[in-house]
């Protein structure tokens, strides 16, 4: 049996983007969690959103893999971003588009 932070681990290593967010990127159930998918789609960023709330040992878990307090939690090529604060103000900077192009990840150009 693969321990949370394993299961954390692989999620991260797989997917070029992950969100860990308390419900799903059609139905976000904090507002906090909301703001960062908005960001993610207008960006137009393929990403896999992780439901926190679906198990409480992820919940604690993310937590504590990433040594940060709140949920979401975003991971671009297994670096760990930031919560939606620091999405939020690298995305009105141009920081999080450029941060996507660097890593080799489409975005939509508007």
């Amino acid at each position: 049996m693969t321990s949370i932070r394993e299961r954390i681990d692989a999620e991260v290593k797989e997917n070029p983007v992950v969100l860990f967010m308390k419900g799903t990127p059609t139905f976000p159930q904090c507002g906090f969690s909301g703001q960062v998918v908005q960001i993610l789609d207008y960006v137009g960023v393929p990403y896999k959103g992780i439901n926190v709330l679906d198990d409480p040992e992820l919940r604690q878990g993310i937590k504590d893999y990433s040594n940060w307090p709140t949920i979401p939690q975003l991971y671009v090529k297994g670096e760990f971003i930031g919560g939606c604060d620091i999405v939020r103000e690298m995305f009105q900077a141009g920081e999080l588009q450029q941060l996507f192009e660097e890593r080799g990840i489409a975005i939509q150009t508007a």
